[in-house]
């Protein structure tokens, strides 16, 4: 018999809210890139190869960037990984307002 006991592991559940409200805000990135994509594509002109790029990249990066913040912080302290998932939601907003801003300063190159 040995003096020693096994560490417990630390509780899941924590991990799990942290990642699943920072989620619904990168959620939320994602369906309004999408709506912003649809009501661009359903317009009159429709948008090009290069307009299909851009927004359909506004949509694929925020899944991209919470898997990458979850990825790197998931082993880590909670407050650890919230605040990788902000940073990740941080740089998401900001894609998202480039985003924005080209389409108004240089939509018309993304028409069809």
């Amino acid at each position: 018999m040995s003096d020693t006991t096994a560490a417990r592991p630390a509780p899941t559940w924590p991990t799990a809210t942290v990642a699943g409200a920072f989620g619904l805000l990168y959620a939320y990135f994602v369906w309004n890139a999408l709506a912003f994509l649809i009501s661009q594509a359903t317009g009159v002109l429709g948008i090009n190869g290069y307009g299909w790029f851009v927004l359909l990249s506004a949509v694929v990066f925020p899944i991209v960037a919470f898997a990458a913040a979850f990825a790197v912080a998931r082993r880590r302290r909670t407050w650890e990984l919230g605040a990788a998932l902000f940073a990740g939601l941080a740089l998401t907003a900001v894609f998202w307002l480039d985003v924005v801003a080209y389409a108004a300063v240089f939509g018309a190159g993304m028409l069809g």
